[in-house]
């Protein structure tokens, strides 16, 4: 794998050509496997005996994984993304209410105020901006789901510029080992200051709720150190049982909804501006209301899915998969750019961008959210930022143009992320 990322697809059709899962070195000379076609894919996450759990990894249970590997903390970080079973569902459970489509329903009105707010911005600072150039993914696609998960999670203002910036970090896999190393220890130290604004002064946020459950589940089990108190106060610790949450799973969560929450999501903006702007009789059809900006957030997610190569999932047994064996204990990524140009399951044309005429079908539609049990949380948040923030952007500018050419694009040094890190535009 490049570590410098760039443009995926044109690798990716080459590899889809010779087969569904191919044989790949991570940085550091670490032998791995990537699953590149889409039934495989589907097959391979949704298979039982694929774990996501560090104590899988071969090559990091037997300590080959050095300090400082820029793709250690995909692989460690105490969460849901490295739990399995009733772990997994433990934690995810303790956030999933916040992500139900009519919790996320109730977030329209502040996520349509916040666009309007960065799109009166963004056209002051066009007006004052040399040939009227702006770099959208900044002053836009950025601060919009920033601003979301931050509300969202009750991080102050004070937290999110450096937040992002570690997260971009955090993302990258040309990084060394000395700032990986730094970048982590900042994070944790960020994350920290996070948690200590919401237990000075909790809120209606899922911070606060999750330092509840810390709480009372470390109360709990205090408690339940002698049959006594067990016995006084069998309901907390019940509780105790069921939403244990430990520190490092905390920070770990909090991390989580950091990244994942706005990082993919600012991808799939700025991914779906680009493709708008480059396919206009695609924009045409939406502005005269022929196609739904919901379908051109699918298209973009097949089309050029926000995550490229998402790491890391391990066989609990030799597993074979498409014909290919892949060895228990193999670090795999997830192909999701690959997976959604596969013309075995979207047709001939599948490295066309089209809002009409795609299959839809359950066997046909995406991966790029996920599948099976760890499919995307935040997926309808995610959906539901990137329709407001389209349907505003092309109806208030519908002759926004990006203002250099795709090649000149710079794009974001990672194999991990799938986008540009920068989106000069001109409003029209």
């Amino acid at each position: 794998m490049d570590p410098a990322g760039g443009c995926p697809h044109a690798a990716n059709a080459a590899l889809l050509t010779e087969g569904a899962v191919a044989r790949v070195v991570l940085p550091g000379g670490i032998p791995a496997m990537a699953v590149l076609g889409h039934e495989a894919l589907k097959e391979f996450t949704g298979h039982p005996d694929v774990a996501k759990g560090p104590e899988h990894f071969t090559a990091l249970r037997e300590g080959r994984i050095p300090d400082g590997w820029p793709l250690k903390t995909f692989a460690t970080v105490r969460g849901m993304t490295t739990a399995d079973g009733a772990d997994h569902r433990r934690l995810r459970s303790l956030v999933s209410t916040a992500f139900t489509a009519r919790r996320v329903e109730a977030l329209r009105p502040r996520i349509e105020e916040l666009t309007d707010e960065l799109l009166d911005g963004l056209a002051a600072a066009a007006a004052g901006a040399s040939g009227g150039v702006v770099d959208l993914r900044e002053r836009f696609a950025l601060p919009l789901p920033m601003n979301v998960i931050s509300e969202l999670l009750g991080v102050d203002v004070e937290f999110r510029d450096r937040l992002h910036a570690l997260s971009t970090d955090l993302v990258r896999t040309d990084i060394g080992p000395e700032e990986a190393m730094t970048a982590n220890r900042e994070m944790v130290a960020v994350l920290g200051a996070v948690l200590a604004s919401r237990r000075a002064e909790p809120g209606d946020d899922l911070t606060s709720a999750l330092i509840a459950v810390r709480a009372e589940a470390a109360e709990a089990a205090e408690a339940s150190k002698t049959q006594e108190a067990l016995e006084a106060a069998p309901d907390a610790a019940g509780r105790a049982g069921a939403d244990r949450l430990s520190e490092s799973e905390l920070l770990g969560t909090l991390l989580l909804m950091i990244v994942a929450g706005h990082e993919t999501t600012l991808n799939l903006i700025t991914n779906a501006v680009r493709a708008l702007c480059s396919h206009r009789e695609q924009l045409d059809l939406l502005l005269t209301g022929r196609a739904d900006w919901a379908d051109a957030v699918e298209e973009t997610l097949r089309w050029d899915s926000p995550v490229s190569y998402f790491p890391f999932r391990y066989p609990t047994r030799d597993l074979t998969v498409a014909g290919t064996l892949i060895p228990r204990g193999t670090p795999v990524l997830a192909g999701y750019s690959a997976a959604g140009r596969d013309p075995s399951a979207h047709g001939p044309d599948a490295d066309r961008f089209t809002l009409t005429g795609r299959p839809s079908s359950a066997t046909t539609r995406h991966l790029s959210l996920g599948h099976g049990a760890h499919y995307c949380l935040g997926a309808p948040l995610a959906r539901l930022e990137t329709t407001i923030a389209l349907r505003r952007l092309f109806t208030r500018f519908p002759h926004l143009k990006v203002a250099a050419e795709e090649a000149e694009l710079p794009r974001q040094r990672s194999f991990v992320g799938n986008s540009v890190s920068e989106l000069p535009v001109t409003l029209g």
